[in-house]
């Protein structure tokens, strides 16, 4: 009697704890479809922001094709939702890059641009601008974004070599990430002495991160590169589970830790050198969109990993917006309203206690 009484127990407990993993399952997927609405709704309100005030009305009127004056459809179609999708995509892509750098590297302060992406960027985007230098046969209009690119992309492709040579150790990417971050600053600095008063002005312009040259062609190649690693990234979603919970405990588990770092810095190295290359350098929404998201869906990646491109479009539409309205009249470029955001955020996640 006593072993049947045992036994029913054990299958009652087993059906609570299964019961609460499935609660806690269903909550998680709602919570990020609750992100996905709050991003359409970014979107939306970044649509309807601007100095000539259009109503909603009139927005969706000129989205869905429905007749409006001439000068509603231009500030709708080639003013606003450029530079709203933009946003949306270049913080989808920030934040996604910082969740998986983040996990790879085990250090939750790390963003693609703590690692020398920004500063690698901005040289290129000077080596363009001020020597005249860029990929030969490309349009002039592509030439930063292209510099920009390839020089991101070369950072990054450092600390995946030294990711391969050192069996995928965290400590040598970091450390070579600090000292490709102060060589760019400085052959950076270089450039900008060198440079004339014009293309000096627009190097600091680039610099401050700006949604207002944002392009189509510009949205469909982010888009593209977003829908093309975000698959992959969920797919290594269990193997980055266990990888959070440490190395030997990944390893334990019969993951192959190193290729997994390696396949994820290369993930990073794409999205984040397109986005840097597109819009110029926006700080802090790598590191604060997946630590938000992870207050609200925990570490599990099958749902961090939606979670943080949605929180990451989020608070790059909502910047969009602020750069708008902050001071009336003027455009703000949208890096500095993400630096004077994200800062707080940073220097709270310093002094918390366990980070």
């Amino acid at each position: 009697m006593v072993g049947d009484a045992e036994v029913r127990d054990t299958g009652a407990s087993f059906e609570a704890i299964l019961a609460g993993e499935t609660a806690r399952t269903r909550r998680r997927w709602l919570l990020v479809v609750v992100l996905a609405l709050a991003a359409v709704a970014s979107l939306v309100v970044d649509l309807t922001s601007g100095p000539s005030g259009l109503p909603f009305e009139s927005v969706l009127r000129a989205l869905t094709g429905q007749e409006v004056d001439r000068g509603t459809a231009v500030i709708v179609w080639q003013v606003r939702l450029p530079v709203a999708l933009m946003a949306l995509l270049v913080g989808a892509a920030l934040s996604l890059a910082g969740a998986e750098m983040q996990t790879v590297l085990e250090n939750p302060l790390a963003e693609p641009f703590t690692l020398g992406v920004s500063a690698s960027a901005a040289l290129g985007a000077g080596v363009a601008l001020v020597l005249g230098l860029s990929l030969p046969g490309l349009p002039p209009v592509w030439a930063v974004s292209a510099n920009a690119f390839v020089f991101a992309m070369g950072a990054l492709g450092l600390l995946q070599l030294a990711s391969r040579l050192r069996g995928g150790g965290t400590e040598v990417v970091i450390l070579l990430g600090i000292a490709v971050n102060f060589t760019a600053g400085a052959l950076l600095a270089l450039v900008q002495f060198v440079a004339s008063p014009d293309a000096l002005q627009q190097l600091v312009f680039w610099t401050m991160g700006s949604l207002a040259g944002a392009r189509w062609d510009g949205i469909v190649l982010l888009a593209a590169l977003l829908a093309v690693c975000l698959p992959f990234s969920l797919r290594a979603s269990w193997r980055l589970t266990a990888l959070r919970l440490g190395a030997d405990q990944a390893r334990a588990f019969g993951f192959d830790v190193a290729g997994l770092r390696r396949m994820a810095l290369l993930r990073i190295s794409v999205l984040a050198a397109a986005a840097v290359s597109l819009v110029g350098v926006i700080g802090f929404v790598g590191l604060a969109g997946p630590h938000i998201a992870r207050l609200a869906v925990g570490e599990d990646h099958r749902f961090l990993l939606p979670a943080s491109v949605f929180t990451g479009a989020v608070l790059m539409s909502l910047a969009s917006v602020a750069s708008k309205l902050l001071v009336p009249g003027i455009l703000l470029p949208v890096g500095i309203v993400t630096s004077l955001v994200g800062l707080p955020i940073f220097v709270a996640l310093i002094l918390r206690r366990g980070v």
